[in-house]
């Protein structure tokens, strides 16, 4: 028994256990991430482009167009609705009324009939017959390359007159849809909601040469990768640079299951796409 009492002293004296010495020790505070700075914000921003320039070096807008008309009339039509349908639309209603001036001089009911599949088919047909019918009398049929004057067409807001201006004028713009303010919101570049906002913030962080290109890599980023719904965080290419990772999915094999169009290996949104240009051509109505 008293062989015993050394053995008991020897225990009382010894050391915490690291288990023990963890449930006396006090609470340490983990220090809180430090805020990224503006600079470091937009170096980081100004990476991503790079990046996206060289994942998407085909980048391009995706509506087929002949001229700044057919651009025109194809981006008002898209609201509310894809690219493709609209690509797949478009042909047949640029067959019969090719100019500003064969447009507005159509018959209304035709007109709905060959854009019903772009849906609100009735509203969109007043804001392109009412468009053309403004370029035949105050723009000699010719669409103008002014922001000023492509915003009092009818149907036409900043969007719509910076993808116009970009890519049949070659002006620079900042076109912010659906696609670009998700991102530019995940990517922490802005917080903002509104689009003009959100134009005028993006704005001061890149040049003004990299505008028109900026916005291709990031919508097309939007719609190949990091989706609204469920992005495909495992494999995206920027992802060391994206605050928002994890948000997805990010086993890498079932995040290449999420890519679509070229990066999945299915049709792209244009029926005529440029020539360098990776995926394959969307079909036709017909086929769709």
């Amino acid at each position: 028994m008293k062989a015993a009492e050394p053995a008991k002293a020897a225990a009382k004296k010894a050391p915490a256990t690291p288990a023990k010495a963890a449930k006396t020790a006090p609470a340490r505070l983990a220090k809180p991430a430090k805020p990224e700075s503006h600079l470091s914000m937009v170096r980081r921003a100004r990476r991503i482009n790079r990046e996206l320039a060289e994942v998407y070096p085909y980048a391009h807008p995706e509506l087929d167009f002949r001229n700044p008309f057919e651009l025109l009339v194809a981006t008002v039509l898209s609201a509310q609705t894809t690219d493709l349908r609209v690509n797949q639309t478009t042909p047949a209603l640029f067959a019969a009324y090719p100019t500003p001036e064969d447009l507005a001089a159509a018959d209304p009911e035709a007109v709905e009939q060959l854009i019903r599949p772009t849906g609100f088919f009735r509203a969109k047909t007043k804001s392109i017959m009412g468009l053309a019918a403004a370029l035949r009398d105050d723009f000699g049929g010719n669409v103008p390359g002014r922001l000023d004057d492509l915003v009092k067409l009818p149907g036409v807001g900043r969007k719509t007159a910076n993808v116009v201006l970009g890519n049949a004028f070659g002006v620079p713009g900042i076109t912010v849809d659906t696609h670009f303010g998700r991102l530019v919101r995940r990517w922490k570049w802005t917080d903002e909601e509104d689009p003009v906002k959100v134009e005028a913030v993006v704005a001061e962080i890149f040049p003004k040469s990299e505008w028109t290109m900026l916005s291709h890599r990031v919508v097309f980023h939007g719609r190949r990768i990091c989706h609204a719904r469920k992005p495909a965080c495992g494999a995206c290419p920027i992802a060391p640079l994206c605050p928002a990772y994890g948000e997805g999915e990010t086993d890498p094999e079932k995040a290449k299951k999420l890519l679509k169009y070229e990066k999945g290996g299915f049709p792209g949104q244009r029926l005529s796409p440029p020539p360098d240009y990776p995926g394959l051509p969307a079909p036709p109505l017909a086929a769709g």
